[in-house]
C-alpha cells in the first residue's frame, strides 16, 4: 500500500485544545497533541460504533468516543478497557515547525469511514 505525506499547518498554529480533525486523501484524521508534547494521528472513527472521535474528550493520554465512551490510547491507538479493535494510526512528523501526516493513497473502505459521512 502506498502512502503520501500531507502538510497540515505550522506547529505554532495547532489548536490550543490539543486536537485537530481534518480530511486527508479521503481519510478522516484526528491529529492529537500527546501529553509528552508529540503529535499523533488516528483514524477519526470509533471502532465500536463508527462514530467520529473528534468531538470526544482527550484526557490522560486517551481519546473517548462521545457516543458510547470507548477509550483509545492516543500514542498507540489501542482500545483501553474494552475488546474493541484498535484504531488505525498514521505517522506524524514535524520538520521546520511544520506538522505533516502520512496517509494511504487509497481512500478508506466503508469499514474505516465514520457513519454519516
Amino acid at each position: 500500500m502506498s502512502t503520501t505525506w500531507h502538510d497540515l499547518l505550522p506547529e505554532a498554529e495547532f489548536p490550543a485544545e490539543g486536537k485537530l480533525a481534518i480530511r486527508l486523501g479521503g481519510w478522516h484524521v484526528l491529529v492529537l497533541r500527546a501529553d509528552d508534547g508529540s503529535y499523533r494521528a488516528v483514524n477519526d472513527r470509533c471502532t465500536h460504533q463508527a462514530a467520529l472521535l473528534s468531538p470526544g474528550r482527550v484526557r490522560r493520554g486517551a481519546v473517548m468516543c462521545p457516543l458510547h465512551g470507548a477509550r483509545f490510547d492516543v500514542l498507540t491507538g489501542k482500545c483501553l478497557g474494552a475488546a474493541y479493535p484498535d484504531l488505525r494510526t498514521f505517522p506524524v512528523r514535524v520538520e521546520a515547525g511544520q506538522i505533516a501526516v502520512e496517509v494511504p493513497t487509497e481512500p478508506p473502505g466503508p469499514n474505516e469511514m465514520p457513519v454519516g459521512t
